[in-house]
């Protein structure tokens, strides 16, 4: 028997695979069973002084992602002995990456792509999980797809119960129980009530900040001692009528040296425009997304601390100008450019490969593994589902033969 923690990316692929392949899987997830289109309402608060980005409910933060799907972090890999050539394949066809069909690349989208190649970056459309068919180019991605148009975790969480898996929701796992040194169950509060649940080995999926969490609880002191997220705002201005805030947001991509830029329109942005009465309607923006160094920590009782250092600034002030040129070239007055708050997306490293877990996800505790952003030995500065999903069929298919 094999138990699961958490549904994101990484539990929620683990727990198909697992399951499809005849092995007994348990799946415990902290949130709700929900429906796609109320996610926005589950999104966390880890500090008062941090906006970070992520949710607790089925499916993890995949349920409000953009469906974007980069691969990243392959030479860092290859540094541990692991390579995802074969993993990643798979899991493309599976979640059925592509670059949106034209019907699906907006106005904004398109002044984007074009004013970023006249001013010589390398620009691309976004890869992306969604099915165009039932797309209705509403732009609440980030809100929770109200049609269930995009791949979330959900998707293989629903697979795996048909399979034989059984779910529990709305418990919390607190700690890890060892036998003779080894994994052999956890320990969770459901309904007003600490309950023991058996099993041969433990994954924690829970996202880096709750399986940090777990692992600190459960004697591992070097989880949580490090923390990184992708720091990100949106930059945008005024084109009247551009209509871009309905568009699919992030179809398109722009890799720099140290950030990547993608259209993105965010409802707060409104009020930092300093031009009369601007309305949703008539603004093109630009997520701004950056990698930064890991320095963070990640208390027990669910605290986040998270300091930016000097190269994490200047890579998010590089990428900010770079958008404010896209911008002006896409037809925006710059004296009308203004930008969001600094936030925070893709948290992970807490239990990093060669730190806290080895190149097969395993912790020192025998039969203990991790398998989510927790494991990243770097911030990737991009998207990392796919990167998650990656590592998550390489341990399904190890586990399976072990």
């Amino acid at each position: 028997m094999i138990t699961i923690v958490g549904t994101g990316a990484g539990g929620g692929l683990l727990a198909r695979e697992l399951a499809k392949n005849g092995i007994e899987v348990t799946i415990f997830e902290k949130g709700p069973y929900i429906d796609s289109k109320d996610a926005y309402n589950y999104y966390n608060q880890y500090a008062p002084d941090i906006d970070l980005l992520a949710t607790t409910c089925i499916g993890g933060s995949t349920i409000v992602s953009m469906a974007n799907m980069v691969r990243a972090l392959d030479e860092e890999l290859h540094e541990f002995g692991i390579d995802l050539t074969a993993e990643y394949e798979y899991v493309e066809n599976l979640v059925g990456v592509h670059e949106l069909d034209d019907s699906h690349i907006g106005k904004g989208t398109q002044l984007f792509l074009d004013a970023a190649s006249e001013l010589g970056l390398e620009v691309s459309k976004m890869p992306k999980a969604i099915r165009e068919d039932e797309c209705i180019q509403c732009g609440k991605c980030a809100f929770g797809c109200p049609v269930d148009a995009k791949w979330t975790a959900k998707d293989f969480v629903d697979e795996a119960v048909e399979a034989g898996a059984t779910l529990i929701s709305d418990a919390e796992v607190m700690d890890i129980i060892f036998c003779n040194l080894k994994a052999c169950g956890v320990r969770y509060a459901k309904d007003d009530e600490i309950k023991v649940h058996k099993t041969d080995k433990v994954v924690l999926c829970a996202g880096a900040i709750d399986s940090a969490i777990i692992l600190k609880n459960s004697g591992i002191a070097d989880a949580g001692r490090e923390l990184f997220f992708d720091p990100f705002v949106s930059v945008g201005g005024y084109l009247k009528d551009i209509n871009f805030n309905t568009e699919v947001q992030m179809a398109g991509l722009v890799v720099g040296k140290n950030f990547v830029l993608a259209p993105h329109f965010s409802s707060f942005i409104k009020g930092n425009i300093p031009y009369g009465d601007v309305e949703d309607k008539d603004i093109l923006s630009i997520m701004v997304k950056t990698p930064d160094e890991c320095k963070g920590y990640v208390h027990t009782d669910g605290y986040v601390r998270k300091t930016n250092t000097i190269n994490d600034i200047r890579y998010l002030a590089e990428g900010v100008a770079t958008a404010g040129f896209i911008l002006q070239k896409a037809g925006v007055d710059p004296k009308t450019i203004g930008s969001t708050v600094y936030r925070g997306a893709h948290p992970g490293g807490t239990a990093a490969i060669g730190k806290v877990v080895d190149k097969n996800l395993e912790t020192e505790i025998d039969n203990l593994f991790v398998c989510d952003a927790s494991v990243l030995p770097i911030s990737p500065g991009k998207p990392p589902i796919l990167t998650i999903l990656a590592l998550s069929k390489r341990l399904a298919d190890y586990l399976s033969k072990k």
